[in-house]
């Protein structure tokens, strides 16, 4: 199970890869358009999903820095938000290639940021769901 999830924190990094490549051939205004996505513009949407990313590994890790909203905005600007993703997605890699199969099967122990109650949670199921959210292509790799 777990050459599964490596296998999908490299398709994760592929996709992040290809998704910033396209954002960064977006003019300033492209880029920053309110197109009336839940997160608005594309620059909200790509700080909304290193954000989510960053409360999930901390969650699953016990470390890194999580912001305290979904909305949050960690940078201003693409090339400091695409660093940051190359350096988030290296975490991640990095930590999965720790896990074994026993450790998936095992919980872990967080809280959610609207609500302080702790919960306990089997990680497999999460980290699939943490690592399948984004749509798979034919291209992906494995």
């Amino acid at each position: 199970m777990s050459q599964h999830f490596r296998m999908f924190t490299a398709y994760n990094k592929w996709a992040n890869e290809l998704i910033y490549a396209a954002a960064s051939d977006l003019t300033d205004e492209e880029y920053h358009r309110d197109c009336g996505a839940f997160f608005k513009s594309m620059h909200g949407t790509l700080n909304h999903v290193l954000a989510g990313d960053r409360i999930w590994l901390n969650r699953f890790t016990g470390e890194g820095d999580a912001p305290d909203r979904l909305d949050a905005v960690l940078h201003d600007n693409l090339q400091d938000l695409r660093s940051a993703r190359e350096a988030e997605d290296r975490r991640i890699i990095d930590w999965v290639d720790t896990l074994d199969d026993d450790t998936l099967e095992g919980l872990f122990h967080y809280t959610l940021i609207t609500d302080p109650t702790p919960t306990s949670q089997r990680l497999q199921p999460a980290l699939s769901h943490f690592l399948t959210t984004r749509p798979i292509t034919a291209d992906t790799p494995t």
